[in-house]
């Protein structure tokens, strides 16, 4: 059962990255304000999914706690400048993860994406805890 488990959150993980590369993608023709924001919000649902893979046992409330703290010290990250953090933000991979600079809107498309993440969880039942 945790196997199946962790396999679902993973696929689930993979899924939300994908749907993130592709926000990025978004033609012109899209709303400004998705574009701007929806990456970020997907964002937070994969480490909220990535938390669940890793951590399977935990009760969602732990997961929550686990990706609104991962996810809010990776944006208070993007104060501190220096040539090495900056070199790896300079790639495709480290501007992904690092990103590149704080944003208060960030903080709130990575809590909403935690938040929907919560309750996508819920509506699978893949866990009661």
């Amino acid at each position: 059962m945790m196997k199946s488990k962790r396999r679902n959150y993973l696929l689930l993980t993979l899924l939300v990255i994908i749907l993130g590369l592709l926000s990025r993608k978004m033609s012109a023709c899209t709303l400004d304000f998705v574009k701007m924001y929806l990456g970020d919000v997907l964002w937070g649902m994969m480490v909220y999914f990535g938390c669940r893979f890793l951590f399977v046992n935990l009760k969602k409330r732990a997961s929550f706690g686990i990706a609104l703290a991962f996810s809010y010290l990776i944006e208070v990250s993007q104060l501190y400048h220096a040539p090495w953090i900056d070199a790896i933000r300079a790639t495709t991979l480290g501007a992904l993860v690092l990103g590149f600079g704080f944003l208060w809107s960030d903080i709130a498309c990575y809590t909403v994406g935690i938040i929907l993440g919560i309750v996508v969880d819920s509506l699978l039942g893949w866990s009661q805890k």
